[in-house]
């Protein structure tokens, strides 16, 4: 691989030595017209000269959610003769873990590897948080050793990564086993880790009896919850990546997390109890969680309200969806996902009352927000 990489970068340098000569040589008027139409030719097709243009397209990639293009524009970036540096590894890292693009980002790791670059913190955090959407826990824990062989040191945000990687595919004993280390270490248990517990139950199998309980607990124990010990800058590079929390964590606010006024941030760890109700179908839970809710003088938000719509759905208590809905609504901008939840959940079983409100609800009204990330 070595080889094949000193090879690429020798053929890219060749390239480019060649296009730099043909332009010299156009310009001393040799061979004007052809050498022209071929540095012409050359120019229209290189979108990237060096390795800040080639940072710049890869961040545009990122932007335009077309992650299965960065692999392409790496090799082009080789072929150029162009070195990637620490900041190009991160940024195309980024972009796999946005794209959850396991396979991907190992080779992106590996890459790095070979060009003397060795992987830091923030880098094996991303690695982490891609093991966890792509739901492949026992990856996760390949990183925790290489992390420890290699001598990189965990930090707050590592531990709560692995804890949610493992919650995704409900190791409740591996979870518990992250938040004994990170009591070990010193560290307190903050929002995210009581939603990662939460996760955990849920995606549990065989599913335990005692899931609602334990989600009620949990939330109940996040609120004297404190903040994990972190190094100020520690997000600082999350922050310059448009990485955000629930992102790194795989929250299923993540995709809202960029959207103005559809979450409120604050309210974290009923967002994921309330949707861990949605996905079990546990009615009696939810109630229970709205009746905390509304103890504590808290305001509704769109993400709230449309997964207590999907779970009373799902509970086939339509009359309740649709008074959650309408008091929601008749208050608050409406988002366009609150009407399709609550369309497509009221089709469920095509029942008479159920094809009602969906044919009532898909008559949107011109008010209705519809943003666009």
């Amino acid at each position: 691989m070595g080889l094949l990489k000193n090879s690429l970068l020798l053929q890219g340098q060749l390239r480019q030595a060649m296009a730099q000569a043909a332009a010299a040589a156009a310009s001393a008027g040799v061979g004007r017209r052809g050498v022209a139409t071929s540095t012409e030719e050359y120019m229209r097709r290189n979108y990237a000269n060096n390795v800040s243009e080639y940072n710049t397209v890869i961040g545009s990639l990122i932007q335009q959610r077309r992650p299965y293009l960065l692999r392409d524009a790496y090799d082009d970036m080789l072929l150029d003769g162009v070195q990637p540096v620490r900041d190009t590894f991160h940024n195309l890292i980024v972009g796999t873990m946005k794209g959850s693009r396991l396979q991907d980002a190992f080779y992106f790791r590996d890459q790095m590897r070979e060009m003397g670059l060795q992987p830091d913190v923030n880098l094996y955090n991303f690695l982490i948080s891609t093991c966890g959407k792509c739901k492949n826990s026992d990856a996760a824990i390949l990183l925790l050793e290489e992390m420890k062989a290699h001598g990189v040191k965990l930090k707050g945000e590592t531990y709560i990564c692995l804890l949610n990687a493992l919650a995704a595919t409900g190791r409740t004993d591996q979870v518990y086993a992250i938040v004994r280390d990170m009591t070990a270490a010193g560290l307190g248990l903050n929002k995210f880790c009581y939603a990662g517990l939460i996760t955990a139950f849920k995606n549990k199998t065989p599913a335990s009896e005692d899931t609602p309980a334990k989600i009620l607990e949990f939330v109940q124990q996040s609120k004297g919850w404190q903040y994990v010990e972190r190094v100020a800058n520690d997000s600082a590079e999350n922050i310059m990546m448009n990485v955000s929390d629930e992102e790194l964590y795989n929250l299923p606010t993540a995709e809202f997390a960029h959207r103005r006024g559809f979450i409120f941030k604050q309210l974290t760890i009923y967002h994921v109890a309330i949707h861990a109700c949605a996905d079990l179908g546990s009615k009696e839970t939810l109630e229970a969680l709205l009746d905390m809710f509304t103890k504590e003088n808290f305001n509704y938000d769109a993400f709230i309200v449309m997964q207590a719509v999907r779970c009373y759905l799902r509970c086939g208590d339509i009359d309740s969806a649709v008074k959650m809905f309408e008091e929601f609504s008749s208050s608050k901008p409406t988002p366009a996902e609150l009407y399709v939840t609550l369309a497509e959940g009221a089709m469920i079983g095509y029942t008479p009352r159920g094809m009602e409100v969906a044919q009532a609800t898909l008559v949107i009204p011109s008010s209705f927000v519809l943003q666009f990330d």
